[in-house]
Parts: C-alpha cells; sequence; structure tokens
C-alpha cells in the first residue's frame, strides 16, 4: 500500500474518533493512554462536587458529561489475569514488592531489622458445604474423583480446565445457602481471626491484653483468592514485632516463630460467627496450613519464596459468585464492574 493510500485510509479514521469523541480526541488519547492495557475499563458517569469544610462553599464541580462518550474511563483493578492481564500485572507487582518490604524490610519505611523477627506464612480456608468435584493436585497429578462407594461420588478423573471441577457433585444436598453467607462474611472472619490471634499470643506469653500490647505489635499482609469451588480462601504472612516510641523493634524473647504457629492454628479454630440464616456458626475449614517463614532453607518456607509466590489465578466462573462491592459518588455503566480494593487489617 502507497503512502499516499494509507493517508486516505487513515485520516477517516482520525477524524471519525475526534468526532465519536465530542471533538476532544487528545483528551479520549488520554483516557487511553492511563488505561495501561486494561481490558475492560469502567465508564463511569455522574458529577462530584468539592466543598470548603468550613464554609460549606463548593469550590471544585467535575461532571462526566464534558469527558468524550460522556464517560470518565478508569481501570477496572481487576486482579484475575483471565479477565483482565494488564491489571492483574499491576497488582501482582504491587503484592511482590509489599510482601517483599514485609520480610526482608529496607524498603517502604520497614527497616531491615525485621528480616529476624517470627514469621510465618498462614492459609485459611472455608469449611465444606458439600462434596465438589476434584480436579489435579498441587502437583499437577489428577486424582480419581471421589471414588467412596458410600454417599456422592463420580470415580471420575478430571483434567485442569474441566468445567465440573469445583461444582457440586449432588446440587439437591449442596448448602449453596451457607457456601453464599461465608464468602459475605469471610471479611469478619478475618477480622476476628485477627482479634482472637492476639488474645492467644497474649495467653500463651501469660500476659494480660494490655501487657501484650504494649509491647508486642502482630503485622499482617493477606490476599484472598477464589479456590475451585467459588469460595474465598486468605494467604497471609504474620510477623511478630517489638513496639517502642523508635518504631518496629525486636520483640520480646518468648516471642517465637513456633509460639506464633501455634496460635494462629489455635486462634482460627476458635473463631466463629452468628449469621441470620445459619443454625450453626460459621467457621474456618479444619484445613488450616501454617509454615515458619526463615532467611534459609532450615524452616518450612523461605521468604524469598513467600515474596516470589504471586496470587494463583481464580477460576474464570466461581461458583455461586462473591457479593459485589458497589462505588459511591459516580455510578458503572451496565458490564462495568466496580473496582475492589484490599482490606487493611488492624495493626
Amino acid at each position: 500500500m502507497t503512502p499516499t493510500a494509507l493517508s486516505d485510509l487513515i485520516g477517516p479514521v482520525i477524524r471519525d474518533l475526534a468526532r465519536r469523541s465530542g471533538h476532544d480526541l487528545n483528551r479520549w488519547l488520554e483516557q487511553v493512554e492511563r488505561l495501561g492495557g486494561c481490558r475492560e475499563p469502567m465508564r463511569l458517569t455522574g458529577h462530584t462536587e468539592t466543598l470548603d469544610t468550613q464554609t460549606g462553599q463548593i469550590v471544585a464541580t467535575y461532571n462526566t458529561s464534558a469527558e468524550p462518550h460522556g464517560h470518565l474511563l478508569l481501570r477496572c483493578g481487576n486482579r484475575r489475569a483471565s479477565r483482565c492481564p494488564a491489571c492483574a500485572e499491576v497488582y501482582r507487582r504491587d503484592t511482590f514488592h509489599l510482601i517483599r518490604a514485609g520480610l526482608l524490610g529496607g524498603d517502604k519505611g520497614v527497616p531491615a531489622t525485621v528480616s529476624a523477627h517470627p514469621r510465618v506464612l498462614a492459609t485459611l480456608t472455608a469449611p465444606s458445604f458439600g462434596p465438589v468435584h476434584r480436579g489435579p493436585g498441587k502437583d499437577g497429578k489428577t486424582v480419581v474423583c471421589h471414588p467412596r462407594r458410600t454417599g456422592p461420588a463420580c470415580r471420575r478423573w478430571h483434567k485442569a480446565g474441566n468445567p465440573l471441577v469445583g461444582q457440586a457433585i449432588d446440587s439437591t444436598t449442596y448448602d449453596y445457602t451457607g457456601h453464599v453467607l461465608w464468602n459475605a462474611h469471610a471479611g469478619d472472619l478475618w477480622r476476628r481471626f485477627t482479634i482472637y490471634l492476639r488474645r492467644h499470643l497474649a495467653n500463651a506469653a501469660g500476659l494480660s491484653r494490655t501487657a501484650f500490647d504494649a509491647t508486642t505489635r502482630v503485622s499482617f499482609a493477606k490476599v484472598a483468592e477464589y479456590q475451585a469451588r467459588g469460595l474465598v480462601h486468605f494467604h497471609a504472612v504474620i510477623r511478630l514485632d517489638g513496639r517502642s516510641s523508635n518504631g518496629l523493634v525486636t520483640p520480646p524473647p518468648w516471642a517465637t516463630a513456633e509460639l506464633l504457629r501455634e496460635a494462629v492454628q489455635s486462634a482460627a479454630l476458635a473463631v466463629s460467627l452468628d449469621v441470620p440464616g445459619q443454625d450453626e456458626p460459621l467457621r474456618w475449614g479444619r484445613q488450616i496450613d501454617v509454615s515458619v517463614i526463615t532467611a534459609d532453607t532450615s524452616g518450612s518456607i523461605t521468604e524469598r519464596a513467600v515474596a516470589d509466590t504471586s496470587p494463583s489465578t481464580p477460576p474464570s466462573r466461581p461458583r455461586p459468585p462473591a457479593p459485589s462491592t458497589g462505588q459511591s459518588g459516580l455510578t458503572t455503566s451496565p458490564g462495568s464492574r466496580p473496582k475492589v480494593c484490599p482490606t487493611t487489617p488492624p495493626n
């Protein structure tokens, strides 16, 4: 194709883009560049007003009607690579640096001395709400699905990616209500776990809560994921620090990694939450994995291995979906999804 023919082809496209963008192609290109390759950007519509808190006077206003197409484009912020590889990669890099700083120190205002503090990697999962189809195990080997002779059985071999994996074997007996309620209250279960953990650590050290809080700090960094069965589970790096006016210092002598590991297990098993619609309180599953993190291969898992492990990609169709979290102020157009930010557990 000759340069002239190419120009004749591109010219109408540029003019059409400018026309469709409200004659503000530069603003449209600015929004697209800010998306950074986001596959499914949010299209927000609405307006905001900034008030002076002293006088109540409006000092600034913004309305999406002035934007190209009448929408403000924002990154979806989805952490699932199957939905948006660009946003998932940003989240993965941010998670790596956050976890690395918490393990090694020397970055993000964390002193390098924290690398010698007691640390564990804990995995908290949901209980069973009924048998589901199984896929390959952690080692990638395919296992037979529920070969039992009594109760629900499948006895087939499901490969990775099989849509049956994670689905209920018997939908008539599966506790879907408990499943949805557990996902909806998983955040509250985590909050209670952090409270119980401090209590169990104080009891193990023979201290009152007041004395414990005055000398010791429990730090968390957690990641929430969907399992194949559509239930949320948490991976968390938990660290013990000492408190002082100078910031984070070496924790008391009694604060060992083994004591922290045992306290995590006992606290998780003790947590319960009564919710309407359930006869039994919600609890964590019995499969609680807690590994001591060390600087070398002498422990259960090394700090480098933890930092290098990015959140795995959850299933593209979790069943049933977790309740969504809406945005305030601006509304999303049909088909778009609100951005859900991770919660920060209490210090």
